[in-house]
């Protein structure tokens, strides 16, 4: 059994640690316990097993801590490959922050989902960066290391040049290529499936 200690870990962080244990566990199986201390958590581990086709359990400990038991039996191995083309995912990002409401929750939703599309597999085909967006790409962001790793991995990252010029911020571009208008619009009509932030 592997035991992954997720105790005040925000989401998505136990549900991806999770997923990449099962992933390892390969086609033989096996049972992984996520320990979490809040039921959000929990939920989002169970709903995650579920959509696996797993079986999962959870028993409250002392302290507020909740273990998440996750069975996954032979033959019921993840997929894990891929390439970013294959996804056909195109994500536009054209603010710096993720709905309405507070700005540093925002900041935080962001950063949480950016590090969930790196998770991915296979990862976004391409990310498109306009607007305030065009900041996550600049050399000060907190999310440059998820999109550096993905850029790695083939994912095609472009910021709008017109956005980087009005903001400032073009000597500080850290990842990816300048793009205009119309490349982005060109990859948004292009994509297989597209997300619009």
């Amino acid at each position: 059994m592997i035991t992954i200690d997720a105790l005040g870990q925000v989401c998505p962080i136990p549900v991806i640690r999770a997923k990449k244990a099962l992933e390892g566990l390969g086609e033989a199986g096996g049972v992984v316990a996520v320990l979490v201390d809040n039921d959000i958590s929990r939920q989002n581990l169970q709903k995650m097993a579920e959509g696996m086709g797993y079986q999962s359990e959870y028993q409250e400990k002392d302290n507020g801590v909740i273990e998440v038991t996750i069975v996954a039996g032979e033959g019921c191995a993840v997929e894990t490959s891929g390439t970013p083309a294959d996804s056909g995912l195109v994500v536009a990002i054209g603010r710096n922050t993720m709905g309405e409401g507070s700005e540093e929750l925002g900041r935080i939703l962001l950063k949480g989902f950016i590090y969930s599309l790196r998770e991915l597999t296979p990862p976004p085909a391409r990310l498109l960066f306009f607007n305030s967006g065009a900041y996550l790409t600049s050399k000060d962001s907190n999310s440059i290391e998820d999109l550096k790793a993905m850029a790695a991995q083939g994912t095609i990252i472009q910021t709008c040049g017109t956005c980087i010029n009005y903001y400032g911020i073009t000597e500080q571009l850290a990842v990816g290529q300048v793009a205009n208008m119309y490349d982005i619009v060109t990859a948004m009509a292009e994509a297989k499936r597209l997300i619009n932030i």
